[in-house]
């Protein structure tokens, strides 16, 4: 089955760096008239007023992906308030507003994608507890908006990566625990932005016209 995302409107939250310009491209190549919402685009994303005026550009969302997020390396002791508040505003509460903000510009058949990690799964080696909340925040956000949104046809689905070779990662781990990480991982390297991508456009294709409210990870068999 080709897919064609031709007549379809895209928004990628974080399009414009890493794996969401990766999405805003691909999304581009088969069709789709796609949105970025980023700082890189004039967009605070944690600046309400300014993610308004944006969306009021748009007439329609037929697929909205939450990838936007921030990282910092740190143990709890070595976290104050300010930056754990910037995190979690970041990756789970200007998520919230901006779905809660496109729904109804959504209509049957339409996709939200979020994007959560690994660590929101477990745990992680390398990120601190602001970056692990968030993002297991962002796992119970999808099942919840999956269970409300289903009977109007809307599926919500969320992706969890592993480790990706992005310049977020790069400037947080060094070569040496890279190939670390990736002599433990079944399939022997970490992931690259491609990796993440395909998940998506599957998720938003017919082809997956049943899945709701799944949490898929794509993080080369780590447990």
């Amino acid at each position: 089955m080709k897919i064609d995302f031709t007549n379809k409107t895209t928004i990628v939250v974080g399009g414009s760096s890493g794996i969401g310009l990766k999405i805003k491209e691909e999304f581009e190549n088969l069709g789709s008239k796609v949105f970025s919402i980023s700082r890189k685009e004039g967009v605070d994303i944690n600046d309400t007023k300014k993610v308004d005026k944006f969306l009021s550009k748009v007439d329609k969302v037929d697929f909205l992906i939450n990838v936007a997020s921030i990282n910092f390396t740190k143990k709890i002791d070595e976290i104050d308030l300010d930056e754990w508040r910037e995190v979690i505003n970041t990756n789970l509460n200007s998520i919230f507003y901006i779905t809660k903000q496109c729904i109804d510009k959504m209509g049957s058949g339409s996709r939200i994608v979020n994007f959560s990690s690994i660590a929101g799964r477990n745990r992680s080696l390398v990120s601190g507890v602001h970056y692990t909340t968030s993002k297991a925040g962002i796992i119970g956000f999808t099942r919840q908006l999956a269970f409300e949104l289903g009977p109007k046809n809307i599926n919500v689905n969320c992706v969890c990566p592993s480790q990706t070779l992005t310049n977020m990662l790069q400037n947080s781990m060094s070569l040496e625990e890279q190939e670390k990480l990736s002599s433990e991982i079944p399939l022997r390297r970490l992931a690259t932005v491609e990796d993440q991508v395909g998940p998506v456009v599957f998720l938003c294709s017919e082809l997956s016209d049943y899945i709701n409210g799944a949490i898929i990870d794509v993080n080369g068999g780590q447990i």
